[in-house]
């Protein structure tokens, strides 16, 4: 009898241990793919919007005649040459924005920690705008470009923050330096050079999808393949970073060497998108925090999505919203993450995290 009492616990806590954990774990599963099936919807809803509404209005038997292969005169140029590339390659931007976000914040352990912020965005816009207004390159040749502006700055910064030492807030914060040293070079550029050419970089500068062809949106699909799959298999890796140097470096990962290449993988996420659509504002520092919002924990599928759509609506937005004036998506964008960024730095200080 004593020893049936003594035991009777055992199947409670069993059951607590092995019950209730995994519970959680599959509720949380669960959580993440509702969220991410509605993200998907709204991304499709968003992407149809986008190529059906504005003026001229393209009803859905248009639409249908014109994908089954018939010329409407007007509406299948606007259809099939702006709007359907425009969309297309915003998917895909806010997409690559949104992931590079995620790796730099979890890389950083910081929500500040994105390339609009610490000088990686600016990096890959002024290589850009040299190669543009100086060279007159475009094309997957300026994509490289950018790349390599973008990969430069954040390895500098990442070596003067002590080589990731204690890197969370000396990083952002020798970022902003730089970012504003850039942006510096930049307007220098921008005053030295031709003026239709400076209009043309100023247009690209603010960030928009107007000027998508099929050809940016094939630049950045090839882009994608590639850096999609190498973003897939560095989310472990990002996962036990996350648990601390020491322990990551316990569990048998080259600390120093995970962190360089996983920078060089945000850089070029961001770069692929900049060179092609130009620096839309803040895409990268939203997606993450959002998403994790919805989630309860960082996933880059659903901060992905998330990119995604905060490109499309803002596109939309800027659109067909303000009458007969045509905002770039970027515009759109900065006006809903500064006062974002101004509400997390607050909070941040409070919180004894702004490094």
């Amino acid at each position: 009898m004593l020893k049936r009492a003594e035991s009777a616990p055992a199947p409670a806590d069993a059951h607590a241990s092995g019950g209730v954990l995994p519970s959680a774990a599959r509720s949380s599963a669960r959580r993440v793919r509702r969220v991410a099936a509605i993200l998907a919807g709204v991304v499709v809803v968003l992407f149809i919007a986008r190529v059906m509404l504005g003026s001229p209005f393209v009803y859905v038997d248009e639409l249908v005649r014109i994908f089954a292969g018939e010329t409407l005169p007007g509406l299948s140029f606007i259809v099939l040459e702006h709007r359907l590339p425009a969309a297309t390659v915003g998917a895909m931007a806010g997409a690559a924005l949104g992931l590079s976000g995620t790796v730099f914040q979890t890389l950083l352990r910081n929500p500040l920690a994105s390339p609009d912020v610490i000088g990686v965005g600016y990096g890959a816009a002024t290589a850009a705008v040299t190669g543009m207004l100086v060279f007159g390159l475009a094309g997957p040749l300026l994509s490289l470009v950018a790349f390599a502006g973008g990969l430069v700055v954040a390895l500098f910064v990442y070596f003067m923050a002590d080589s990731g030492k204690h890197t969370g807030g000396r990083f952002i914060l020798i970022g902003i330096g730089v970012a504003a040293m850039l942006q510096a070079v930049m307007n220098y550029l921008l005053t030295r050079t031709d003026v239709r050419a400076a209009g043309d970089a100023l247009h690209w500068l603010v960030g928009s999808l107007s000027t998508s062809t099929w050809e940016r949106a094939g630049t950045m699909l090839v882009s994608l393949v590639v850096l999609v799959p190498l973003t897939a298999l560095a989310v472990s890796k990002l996962q036990i970073l996350e648990l601390g140097d020491d322990a990551a470096s316990g569990l048998g990962l080259d600390v120093r060497r995970t962190r360089a290449g996983l920078v060089v993988l945000g850089v070029a996420l961001s770069a692929c998108t900049i060179a092609v659509t130009g620096p839309i504002a803040f895409v990268a520092f939203l997606a993450g925090p959002l998403a994790r919002l919805l989630v309860g924990r960082t996933n880059f599928a659903c901060s992905a999505l998330v990119g995604a759509v905060l490109v499309l609506a803002a596109d939309f937005a800027g659109a067909n919203l303000f009458g007969d004036i045509s905002l770039p998506a970027g515009v759109i964008t900065g006006a809903l993450g500064a006062p974002f960024l101004l509400w997390l730095l607050v909070r941040s200080n409070k919180q004894g995290m702004g490094g």
